[in-house]
């Protein structure tokens, strides 16, 4: 994991399945993928909590799967 301070937070997006409510908000720093390789994703309710990166092509995964996509 990544310390959250290294990526600033004009860095993060919501992520567009999050939802309105609040309660399922998930936020990645794609600018951060050219320098590092990884994708760095928080929990946008705690922006100074842990901040778990993961690789291209299990972000990929986890975005299909969340989007219904995946295997289930």
């Amino acid at each position: 994991m990544n310390a959250p301070e290294r990526i600033p937070n004009r860095a993060w997006r919501k992520s567009s399945y999050s939802g309105t409510g609040g309660n399922n908000c998930l936020e990645w720093a794609p600018a951060h993928i050219p320098t590092t390789g990884t994708v760095p994703v928080r929990d946008s309710k705690d922006p100074a909590g842990p901040v778990l990166t993961l690789t291209p092509t299990a972000w990929t995964d986890f975005v299909a799967y969340a989007a219904g996509e995946g295997t289930q």
